[in-house]
């Protein structure tokens, strides 16, 4: 760590020293004043500002193992047999309706949004049992359509200040909804959102439920990474958002998940320079996690950072990453969130426990050549030192880890569409290559994925 740690603050120092000619940014403070409008000031009605948006998007990933790992499904419906190949092609659509806030000092609106999914490839080995890409019966056969009220909330609005009950679309580095598959996630409960003052802004949750990505229910809370069955019945967070400087925004959640874990979160995001000359983003993510209540998954103490750069040149970005997890268990974040704000969360998590990794990573912006909307990136990743012989407790599936070590390399393309009856339109192809040595738990494997997203407006 500290090799890497000395040649990322190398490379920082140096680029700062470069730019000190060139600086486009604004490194000024900004004093915290109210919020100069209320919100709710402005609102023209409930009918008057309602609105029916949407999107719909054809979701497509082919996967082949290697070495080892196989995935498996139900031939004749009833024998489990390996196969090195899985298919899942879905188009999910969302139709989202939206009321205006009603007029007065607290305002009223709704949000409603229908959620389909229709499986386009339904042939059962092909499937593999579905896993959270496909819905599929119990003898893993696809769900050929289905659907679900995917958002459902009440919410009243003070001035900047607003509270929202239901089913909803949450994003906070302790709790985010994930959108990766054919549908989103969502959440049940109550969350209060405060943009009172100019640069600080607080939110503070409950949540009893998730709907999941390819699920008609709603189900309770889970782990990621655990090994047992064990549930939450709830997580509940608060946080702060706090810009000091133009040039600089930070961030400070806590979260409880009901006999789980007590999680903290902060992070960090700073810009300086000129693009057109040299840019520097650098940005940083820490996460502490300790066991709380019943323990239900057993003892937990794990502090989990990311730091990256990334130097911007036009059309060109170059970012380096650095990430290493400090615990015997993985860095566990709850499942059907993306509540992993980590630079090095990619195909795999690189959350292992005692893992570091490094990442490389480049960025074209064909804007800057005259094709706005088309991109083009590439990184390396690599983990190493993975080591769980010393974990203590029964929830994670660890302890045979002793120097295991993975890599990862990705390309992608993605396109969107700057005008016409399609605009932002977009479609992004990714393959993906792991290959993980015989105790990392990710194994070794490539994927394809194709995706195209259309959104639309209806009223």
């Amino acid at each position: 760590m500290k090799t890497a740690s000395t040649a990322l603050l190398a490379l920082s120092m140096s680029t700062l020293g470069s730019m000190a000619q060139a600086e486009a940014i604004s490194q000024a403070f900004v004093p915290t004043t109210l919020a100069g409008t209320s919100a709710q000031d402005g609102a023209n009605g409930f009918f008057e500002d309602q609105h029916i948006t949407g999107s719909t998007r054809n979701w497509y990933a082919n996967e082949m193992t290697r070495r080892d790992t196989r995935f498996s499904y139900l031939k004749g419906g009833t024998t489990p047999t390996p196969t090195s190949r899985r298919i899942n092609w879905d188009q999910g659509t969302i139709v989202d309706y939206s009321s205006g806030f009603t007029q007065g000092t607290i305002g009223f609106s709704t949000e409603l949004a229908l959620y389909n999914a229709i499986a386009l490839g339904r042939d059962r080995k092909d499937l593999a049992g579905g896993s959270n890409r496909t819905l599929t019966e119990s003898d893993g056969d696809a769900v050929g359509q289905w659907s679900k009220l995917g958002l459902g909330n009440i919410k009243a609005r003070i001035s900047n200040t607003t509270l929202t009950a239901g089913r909803q679309s949450v994003n906070t580095p302790v709790i985010a909804y994930i959108g990766n598959r054919a549908l989103p996630s969502s959440f049940q409960g109550f969350n209060l959102l405060s943009e009172e003052f100019n640069n600080l802004s607080f939110q503070a949750g409950s949540f009893d439920r998730v709907s999941p990505r390819t699920e008609q229910s709603l189900t309770r809370f889970r782990s990621e990474y655990a090994s047992s069955s064990a549930h939450a019945d709830r997580i509940d967070m608060a946080g702060v958002d706090y810009k000091p400087f133009k040039s600089l925004t930070t961030s400070l959640y806590a979260s409880n998940v009901e006999d789980f874990w007590k999680q903290y979160y902060f992070g960090f995001t700073h810009e300086v320079g000129d693009n057109n000359v040299l840019g520097l983003s650098t940005n940083l993510n820490y996460y502490k996690t300790r066991d709380s209540g019943q323990k239900k998954l057993g003892p937990i103490d794990n502090d989990t950072y990311s730091l990256s750069f990334t130097a911007t040149h036009q059309a060109h970005s170059f970012t380096v990453a650095y990430q290493q997890v400090f615990g015997d268990e993985y860095f566990d974040y709850l499942h059907e969130t993306n509540a992993i704000f980590l630079a090095n969360s990619l195909l795999s998590d690189f959350n292992g426990p005692n893992e570091k990794s490094l990442q490389l990573g480049y960025l074209l912006n064909m804007a800057e050549y005259g094709v706005p909307g088309l991109k083009f990136n590439i990184y390396q990743a690599h983990g190493w030192g993975i080591d769980g012989t010393h974990y203590k407790g029964t929830a994670y599936d660890v302890k045979n880890m002793d120097g295991e070590s993975h890599h990862e390399y990705g390309v992608g393309a993605a396109y969107t569409l700057q005008d016409g009856p399609l605009k932002a339109t977009t479609v992004r192809a990714t393959y993906t290559a792991h290959r993980a040595s015989a105790n990392q738990a990710d194994g070794s494997l490539n994927e394809f994925r194709l995706v195209t997203t259309v959104p639309f407006n209806i009223l």
